[in-house]
């Protein structure tokens, strides 16, 4: 190939992936639209189920990547994102969108890492756990948007704080020899959390997942258990010392 060719092929391939890629924020609506039709493109390998509703009603839709949608096939591993648990932060819920869409536009292509991935592993791809915020955030706009704005949900409640505390009830078992692992939940559990958290668990009940990543904006930072560290009485104060699961090193290697 020519010299003065390659720049020009390389420019025209980047213009075909860019205009293969929106780069828009989804209001609700136009979030719903862009998984159904990206199910519509792979329907042989792709699934769209609701494990519930918000406060407002909004469904929470889940996309699913499998040779057998709708399936547990025997020793494959399941695997779960979720995106914006806080409304106002969209960069979990883009990225979702388009991982979404590349997907299955490189499986239609063939690509041969791509097949093998969603042939090999269940993909389980929530983009808004948090559709009632994500509306009050847009609805501000981004120029009178403060750092509170559509955060929470409908109830004004942070999802990311709405899960039962089950690192206390770890830490209380160890000092006993109890249990460090299959704790049961509360028995109080549904009347303390929102219908979002409460789907979500139900969801994490119903799958057996072995691996999941949730995706917030702001900082670059990695939270991987335990990510509420144990407290220890030094002197009559506390002091909060590192408290790391025995799969801590995988779960450095994964983040």
């Amino acid at each position: 190939m020519a010299r003065w060719l390659r720049p020009l092929v390389g420019a025209l391939l980047l213009l075909e992936v860019a205009a293969a890629l929106s780069f828009l924020h989804h209001r609700y609506e136009e979030m719903v639209q862009a998984l159904f039709r990206v199910q519509s493109q792979c329907p042989y390998v792709t699934r769209i189920y609701s494990i519930g509703r918000s406060v407002e009603g909004r469904h929470l839709y889940v996309l699913e990547f499998s040779d057998y949608p709708g399936i547990h096939e025997s020793l494959e591993p399941e695997f779960k994102y979720v995106g914006n648990m806080h409304g106002n932060e969209v960069l979990g819920r883009e990225l979702l969108l388009q991982l979404s869409e590349f997907l299955c536009e490189e499986y239609r292509r063939g690509n041969e890492r791509i097949t093998r991935l969603i042939h090999d592993t269940r993909i389980h791809i929530m983009p808004s756990m948090n559709p009632d915020g994500y509306e009050v955030a847009a609805k501000q706009g981004p120029d009178s948007n403060g750092y509170l704005t559509g955060r929470n949900n409908a109830n004004g409640v942070d999802l990311n704080r709405n899960f039962p505390d089950l690192n206390t009830f770890m830490y209380y078992s160890g000092e006993i020899s109890g249990p460090n692992h299959h704790i049961p939940l509360p028995d109080n559990w549904k009347s303390q959390v929102e219908p979002e958290t409460l789907a979500v668990i139900q969801w994490i009940s119903s799958y057996n997942f072995v691996l999941s990543a949730n995706l917030h904006g702001g900082a670059v930072v990695a939270n991987y258990p335990y990510d509420k560290s144990q407290d220890q009485r030094f002197r009559s104060h506390r002091r909060t010392v590192n408290t790391p699961t025995p799969d801590d090193k995988l779960f450095q290697k994964v983040s």
